[in-house]
C-alpha cells in the first residue's frame, strides 16, 4: 500500500529528469548490521523488517544483512535442533509475505533443511514482492582454528538442483544463480557468503565473469586485530578485479562472546573504490546506504577487453551459471496508485514523460519479452524520486577532494612530466651540459608557468644548468605588464636564460601582407588577428630552437586539446615534445601550489608563482580599452570546472550528455555542499544551474567533436591521469569528421534547462 510520499515521489520522477537516481545508471543499496535475538527468529524477523521499512522509504533497491541473520550466527549445535529450524523456516516466510509492500530486494540468511531432512545449508535467501527469487547455499564451510561449520551445515558448493523445505514446500537452491533486474539496466546480483570470499577462486569472480554486477556477502565473521582490513582488502580486490560492486555485512550485536567478538562491520565498494562503511562494534542498527554506479560497471568491462578474455578462457566453467528470476524493482503494474488498495484520497498521477535512455531500453526488453511469451504485460512503473545521490561525487574529477591523496597525484604528476621530457632529451643528446636545450615560450600564465618549472627539474635531474633552458616571452597586441613581467621574474628566479621578442612588428606586417584591415590601422580583431600572434610566437620559437639546437617544449593543456582551445599548425597547438598535454587546467593549479610547498625552488621563485596563481586566465591578443574588462578564455569557451567535469565522464567512463548533466547538478547545484579540494579560493567557490550546465555541456560537445582533427595531430606526450589521454596513439581515438548530433540530441531532450 502506498503512502501519499510515495505517490508524491512517483509523481515528481514521473516529470523530473533529475528526481531519481534510477535514471541514470544507478542502484541504492544498503549494507545492514542489526543486534540479533540469539536463536529467536521470530524476533529477529521482525526487527528485518523494522529496518526494511525504512529502507523502503529511503528507495534503496538492495538490502543486504548479515550471516544467518534470521538466527544468529553464534549457534552452535542448536543449528540442528528442529525447534530453532522450524522458527527459521516460519521467519523466512514472515519477511516473504510482508516484502510483498517493500521495495527493496532482500538479501537474508538463514539455515534450511535439505528435501531429505539430513543435511542443513547456511543459506543466503534472496526476496523481493513476496518471491523467494533464489537461495544460495555458502559453498565453502570454514572448519579450521575457531570455525566448525563442516560440524553443522553441508557445503553449498555441489548443491546445484537440491531442494530445501520452505513452508511445506520444496524450493530450488543454487550456488550459481544470477538475479537479474529488468528495470533496472545492469543490475545482475549475485550473493555469497562470509568464507567463500576468503578462497583463492571465489565464487564471485566467475559470477562476475557470468554477468554479475553486484555482489553480496553476508557475513559472520567474527573480529580479532587486523581482520577489518582483511576483509576490506578482499571486498576491494573482488570489486576491482571483478569489475563489480561488493556489498559486505558481518554480524555484530547480540552474537555469543563466549570465546569470541563481533564488531557489526559493513562497506560497499564498487570498482575498487569504497562507497561508504558505518561505524564498527555498534550499539544498534548500523546501514551503509550508498548508490551504486551500474553504469561505470558496466562501461569498465566493455571498455576492458582482457575482462571479456578471461570470460572466453573459463567458458567451460561458467556454463553451470543458471539465471534465477528475473524481476523488476518497481513493477510491472496494472495502474500508478497499484500500491494503493483504497479508492479514498487518490491522487492522480501525471502522465509520465519519456525519461532518459534507460527507462526506454528497459521498456523495449519489457516490450520484446511481451511479445515473446505471447502474453499482455503491464507497463513498467516510473521509478520514484530519490532525493540527492548518496555517494561522493567531486566537483573536479581530476583534483581529489582529499589534500593527502591530492599531494599524492600532484607528486605522481610533476614527476610524470618531468621524467617524460627528461627521457625526450636523454633520447636526442640533451643528457650533458651544451646538449640539446629545452626551448620555451613564457606567457606568465599557468600552463606556460607550469611546464617551465617542469624544465627546471627536468634539467635538475639531467645534472645541466637551468641557465641552459631558452625562455623567450614574446609579447603581442594584449600582453600586459602584469604577464609580462611575471614571465620574466620567474625566469629569471630559476635561473633561465631569458629574452624578450616583441612579436607585433612581423605580425602587422603578416596582417598588412595578407590585406587585412589591422594591417591598414583598423581595430578589427577577429581570429585571424588573434591566430597570427599565437601562430609568430611559435613560428619564432621553432626557428629558435633549430638556431640554438634546442626543442620546443609544448604547454598547451588537456583542457584546451578537448576544446580545440589553440592555434592549429604553427601555433601553441604544435611542439617537439608537450609536456601538459595529460594534465586538465582544474589540476596544473594545484600542481603549481604542490610545487611551492614541497620547496622544490627558492623563496622567490614560489613569490612568482603565487603572482601567477592569482592572474585570469587570458590568451591576451585582443587588446583592452581603459575601462573595459579584459579579454578572458572563460568568458569565451565556459568555466574549465564545467568543462573538466565534462571531458573526465566523457573520456574515462564513457557516459552520454545526459548521465554528465545529471552528475554536474549533482556536484554543482549548490556552492555549500560537499567538499572543495585543499587551496580552492572562497571567492572562486561558486554553483551552476542546471540551464547554465545545459549551455555549457552543448558548447563542450559541440567543440569536442569539430576539433577531433586537432588532436590527430598532437605531438608526443606523457599521459598522466587514469582519467585518459586524448593523444591518437593512446587512450582516444576518434574520426575528425564523426558528427555530434547524436550527443546534441540527448542534450536536447534529455538534459533539463530550468
Amino acid at each position: 500500500m502506498t503512502s501519499a510520499t510515495d505517490t508524491a515521489g512517483h509523481a515528481a520522477a514521473a516529470t523530473d529528469p533529475h528526481a531519481s537516481i534510477y535514471d541514470h545508471g544507478f542502484v541504492r543499496v544498503a549494507a545492514v548490521t542489526l543486534p540479533v535475538a540469539l536463536a529467536d527468529p521470530a524476533a529477529n524477523a521482525e526487527r528485518h523488517l523494522e529496518v526494511l521499512r525504512d529502507l523502503h522509504d529511503q528507495q534503496v533497491g538492495i538490502a543486504v544483512f548479515p550471516e544467518l541473520s534470521l538466527t544468529g550466527y553464534s549457534l552452535d549445535d542448536l543449528v540442528l535442533q528442529e525447534p530453532l529450524l522450524d522458527a527459521a523456516e516460519q521467519a523466512v516466510l514472515t519477511v516473504l509475505e510482508a516484502s510483498e509492500e517493500l521495495m527493496p530486494i532482500i538479501v537474508l540468511g538463514a539455515p534450511l533443511r535439505a528435501k531429505d531432512r539430513s543435511r542443513v545449508f547456511n543459506c543466503g535467501v534472496v526476496i523481493h514482492r513476496g518471491q523467494i527469487l533464489g537461495i544460495a547455499p555458502k559453498q565453502n564451510l570454514p572448519t579450521y582454528r575457531e570455525f566448525y561449520e563442516r560440524r553443522w551445515f553441508a557445503p553449498g558448493d555441489d548443491a546445484a538442483g537440491e531442494e530445501v523445505i520452505l513452508g511445506g514446500q520444496f524450493a530450488q537452491i543454487s550456488p550459481h544463480g544470477i538475479i537479474r533486474v529488468e528495470d533496472v539496466p545492469g543490475l545482475s546480483l549475485f550473493v555469497e557468503v562470509c568464507e567463500d570470499m576468503w578462497v583463492p577462486v571465489p565464487p564471485s569472480a566467475e559470477a562476475a565473469l557470468a554477468g554479475a554486477t553486484v555482489i553480496a556477502n553476508l557475513s559472520g565473521s567474527p573480529i580479532t586485530i587486523g581482520r577489518a582490513e582483511d576483509r576490506k582488502l578482499m571486498a576491494r580486490s573482488a570489486s576491482a578485479r571483478g569489475q563489480a560492486a561488493y556489498i559486505y555485512a558481518a554480524a555484530g550485536e547480540g552474537e555469543s562472546t563466549t570465546d569470541l567478538a563481533w564488531d557489526g562491520q559493513t562497506f560497499v565498494y564498487e570498482c575498487g573504490d569504497l562507497l561508504g562503511e558505518s561505524e564498527r562494534f555498534p550499539t544498534g542498527v548500523r546501514s551503509t546506504i550508498v548508490d551504486v554506479d551500474l553504469d561505470r560497471i558496466v562501461a569498465e568491462r566493455r571498455r576492458q577487453n582482457t575482462f571479456d578474455d578471461n570470460r572466453r578462457t573459463h567458458a567451460a566453467s561458467l556454463e553451470k551459471f543458471d539465471g534465477w528470476e528475473e524481476t523488476t524493482l518497481f513493477g510491472p503494474w496494472d495502474a500508478p496508485d497499484c500500491w494503493d488498495d483504497s479508492d479514498e484520497d487518490d491522487e492522480e498521477m501525471p502522465e509520465p514523460i519519456l525519461l532518459g535512455g534507460r527507462r526506454r531500453a528497459a521498456q523495449a526488453r519489457h516490450d520484446a519479452r511481451s511479445a515473446a511469451t505471447g502474453a499482455e504485460l503491464p507497463a513498467l512503473r516510473t521509478p520514484p524520486a530519490t532525493g540527492p545521490l548518496r555517494r561522493h561525487h567531486d566537483r573536479f574529477p581530476f583534483v581529489p577532494d582529499d589534500p593527502a591523496r591530492l599531494a599524492q597525484d600532484c607528486y605522481e604528476a610533476y614527476n610524470i612530466q618531468v621524467a617524460g621530457l627528461v627521457r625526450r632529451l636523454k633520447q636526442i643528446g640533451g643528457d650533458m651540459p651544451g646538449g640539446t636545450r629545452p626551448v620555451i615560450g613564457v606567457s606568465g600564465g599557468l600552463d606556460s608557468t607550469h611546464a617551465l618549472i617542469v624544465c627546471a627539474r627536468a634539467m635538475d635531474v639531467l645534472g645541466r644548468d637551468r641557465s641552459e633552458i631558452l625562455a623567450f616571452t614574446m609579447p603581442g597586441f594584449a600582453t600586459t605588464e602584469h604577464t609580462r613581467s611575471n614571465a620574466e621574474l620567474l625566469s629569471r628566479a630559476i635561473g633561465a636564460s631569458f629574452e624578450t621578442i616583441d612579436i607585433r612588428p612581423a605580425s602587422t606586417q603578416m596582417l598588412k601582407d595578407m590585406g587585412h584591415p589591422f594591417g591598414e590601422g583598423e581595430p578589427v580583431y577577429d581570429v585571424t588577428f588573434e591566430n597570427v600572434q599565437a601562430g609568430m610566437r611559435y613560428d619564432y620559437l621553432f626557428r629558435l630552437a633549430n638556431h640554438h639546437g634546442g626543442i620546443v617544449v609544448g604547454t598547451g593543456d588537456l583542457s584546451e586539446l578537448a576544446l580545440g582551445w589553440c592555434t592549429y599548425g604553427v601555433g601553441d597547438h604544435m611542439s617537439h615534445y608537450g609536456v601538459n598535454a595529460g594534465v586538465p587546467k582544474t589540476l596544473i593549479q594545484h600542481l603549481i601550489r604542490w610545487v611551492i610547498s614541497e620547496g622544490i625552488f627558492d623563496a622567490a621563485t614560489a613569490e612568482v608563482l603565487r603572482a601567477v596563481l592569482d592572474t585570469e586566465i587570458s590568451p591576451e591578443l585582443i587588446p583592452t580599452a581603459p575601462g573595459q574588462k579584459a579579454q578572458s578564455t572563460e568568458d569565451s569557451i565556459g568555466p574549465y570546472a564545467l568543462h573538466d567535469f565534462a571531458l573526465y565522464h566523457l573520456l574515462r567512463r564513457g557516459y552520454g550528455p545526459g548521465k554528465i548533466a545529471y552528475l554536474a547538478h549533482q556536484a554543482w547545484g549548490d556552492a555549500e555542499a560537499g567538499e572543495w579540494p585543499a587551496g580552492y579560493a572562497e571567492d572562486d567557490r561558486r554553483a551552476y544551474d542546471r540551464g547554465e550546465i545545459k549551455h555549457w555541456l552543448t558548447v563542450f560537445t559541440r567543440r569536442f567533436f569539430s576539433n577531433q582533427f586537432k588532436r590527430s595531430a598532437l605531438p608526443n606526450a606523457p599521459k598522466v591521469l587514469a582519467g585518459g589521454s586524448l593523444s591518437p596513439r593512446g587512450d582516444w581515438r576518434m574520426p575528425s569528421d564523426a558528427a555530434s548530433t547524436a550527443w546534441l540530441a540527448e542534450i536536447e531532450r534529455d538534459v533539463p534547462g530550468d
